[in-house]
Protein backbone atom coordinates (compact mmCIF):
# COMPACT_ATOMS: atom_id res chain seq x y z
CA UNK A 1 0.00 0.00 0.00
CA UNK A 2 1.32 3.46 -0.87
CA UNK A 3 2.05 6.11 1.74
CA UNK A 4 -1.02 8.09 0.65
CA UNK A 5 -3.24 5.02 1.04
CA UNK A 6 -1.87 4.41 4.51
CA UNK A 7 -2.57 8.01 5.51
CA UNK A 8 -6.14 7.74 4.22
CA UNK A 9 -6.75 4.47 6.05
CA UNK A 10 -5.51 6.08 9.24
CA UNK A 11 -8.25 8.74 9.09
CA UNK A 12 -11.06 6.77 7.50
CA UNK A 13 -12.84 3.62 8.56
CA UNK A 14 -15.00 2.10 5.81
CA UNK A 15 -17.64 1.00 8.30
CA UNK A 16 -17.65 3.98 10.64
CA UNK A 17 -16.80 6.81 8.21
CA UNK A 18 -14.33 9.59 8.92
CA UNK A 19 -12.53 9.37 12.24
CA UNK A 20 -12.24 13.16 12.49
CA UNK A 21 -15.53 14.51 13.77
CA UNK A 22 -17.11 17.54 12.10
CA UNK A 23 -16.59 19.86 15.08
CA UNK A 24 -12.86 19.12 14.89
CA UNK A 25 -12.78 20.30 11.26
CA UNK A 26 -14.24 23.65 12.29
CA UNK A 27 -12.17 23.90 15.49
CA UNK A 28 -15.34 23.69 17.55
CA UNK A 29 -17.13 26.49 15.70
CA UNK A 30 -20.72 25.91 14.68
CA UNK A 31 -21.25 29.19 12.85
CA UNK A 32 -19.31 31.77 10.92
CA UNK A 33 -19.93 35.50 10.70
CA UNK A 34 -20.81 35.16 6.99
CA UNK A 35 -22.95 32.06 7.51
CA UNK A 36 -26.25 33.94 7.42
CA UNK A 37 -25.51 34.67 3.75
CA UNK A 38 -24.63 31.07 2.87
CA UNK A 39 -27.83 29.27 2.05
CA UNK A 40 -27.87 25.91 0.27
CA UNK A 41 -27.98 27.40 -3.21
CA UNK A 42 -25.35 30.09 -2.66
CA UNK A 43 -22.68 29.56 -5.33
CA UNK A 44 -19.02 29.35 -4.27
CA UNK A 45 -16.43 30.46 -6.84
CA UNK A 46 -12.65 30.14 -6.49
CA UNK A 47 -10.77 33.40 -6.88
CA UNK A 48 -8.73 33.25 -10.09
CA UNK A 49 -5.62 34.94 -8.68
CA UNK A 50 -5.03 32.70 -5.66
CA UNK A 51 -1.96 30.53 -5.33
CA UNK A 52 -2.15 26.81 -4.81
CA UNK A 53 -4.03 26.36 -1.52
CA UNK A 54 -2.01 23.22 -0.73
CA UNK A 55 1.01 25.43 -0.01
CA UNK A 56 -0.91 27.32 2.69
CA UNK A 57 -0.32 25.28 5.83
CA UNK A 58 -3.02 27.17 7.74
CA UNK A 59 -5.70 25.48 5.62
CA UNK A 60 -7.15 22.09 6.46
CA UNK A 61 -7.45 19.38 3.80
CA UNK A 62 -11.18 20.15 3.63
CA UNK A 63 -10.45 23.81 2.87
CA UNK A 64 -8.11 22.73 0.07
CA UNK A 65 -10.74 20.35 -1.31
CA UNK A 66 -13.34 23.14 -1.43
CA UNK A 67 -11.01 25.44 -3.38
CA UNK A 68 -10.08 22.57 -5.73
CA UNK A 69 -13.74 21.73 -6.41
CA UNK A 70 -14.62 25.37 -7.07
CA UNK A 71 -11.69 25.95 -9.43
CA UNK A 72 -13.09 23.89 -12.27
CA UNK A 73 -16.66 25.09 -11.92
CA UNK A 74 -18.66 27.08 -9.42
CA UNK A 75 -20.37 24.89 -6.80
CA UNK A 76 -23.34 25.50 -4.54
CA UNK A 77 -22.97 24.98 -0.81
CA UNK A 78 -25.23 21.92 -1.11
CA UNK A 79 -23.09 20.44 -3.91
CA UNK A 80 -19.92 20.93 -1.88
CA UNK A 81 -21.46 19.24 1.15
CA UNK A 82 -22.56 16.29 -0.98
CA UNK A 83 -19.25 15.97 -2.83
CA UNK A 84 -17.19 16.16 0.36
CA UNK A 85 -19.64 14.04 2.38
CA UNK A 86 -19.72 16.69 5.11
CA UNK A 87 -22.63 18.28 6.98
CA UNK A 88 -23.85 21.53 5.44
CA UNK A 89 -23.09 23.40 8.67
CA UNK A 90 -19.44 22.36 8.49
CA UNK A 91 -19.20 23.40 4.84
CA UNK A 92 -20.70 26.80 5.69
CA UNK A 93 -18.05 27.41 8.36
CA UNK A 94 -15.22 26.26 6.06
CA UNK A 95 -16.46 28.38 3.14
CA UNK A 96 -16.69 31.37 5.50
CA UNK A 97 -13.03 30.84 6.40
CA UNK A 98 -12.09 30.72 2.72
CA UNK A 99 -14.05 33.92 2.01
CA UNK A 100 -12.20 35.66 4.85
CA UNK A 101 -8.86 34.50 3.41
CA UNK A 102 -9.93 35.51 -0.13
CA UNK A 103 -9.60 32.04 -1.65
CA UNK A 104 -13.24 32.06 -2.78
CA UNK A 105 -16.17 34.41 -3.11
CA UNK A 106 -19.87 33.65 -2.87
CA UNK A 107 -22.54 34.65 -5.35
CA UNK A 108 -25.91 34.72 -3.69
CA UNK A 109 -29.05 33.92 -5.63
CA UNK A 110 -31.59 36.64 -6.19
CA UNK A 111 -34.28 36.45 -3.49
CA UNK A 112 -37.68 35.47 -4.91
CA UNK A 113 -39.16 38.80 -3.80
CA UNK A 114 -36.69 40.61 -6.10
CA UNK A 115 -37.37 38.49 -9.17
CA UNK A 116 -39.54 40.02 -11.88
CA UNK A 117 -43.17 39.00 -11.90
CA UNK A 118 -44.02 36.22 -14.35
CA UNK A 119 -46.66 38.39 -16.03
CA UNK A 120 -44.02 41.03 -16.81
CA UNK A 121 -41.79 38.41 -18.40
CA UNK A 122 -44.71 37.12 -20.49
CA UNK A 123 -45.46 40.68 -21.66
CA UNK A 124 -41.81 41.14 -22.68
CA UNK A 125 -41.80 37.85 -24.61
CA UNK A 126 -45.07 38.73 -26.32
CA UNK A 127 -43.69 42.17 -27.20
CA UNK A 128 -40.54 40.62 -28.69
CA UNK A 129 -42.62 38.18 -30.73
CA UNK A 130 -44.69 41.07 -32.08
CA UNK A 131 -41.57 42.76 -33.50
Amino acid sequence: MSGDGQARSHWFDDEAGPVVRPYAMTRGRTTHAAQHRLDLIAVVVAEPHVDDPETDHTLSPEHVDIVRLCRGTAQSVAELAAELDLPVGVVRVLVGDLVDQRYVHVNRPVPPAELPDESILRDVINGLRAL
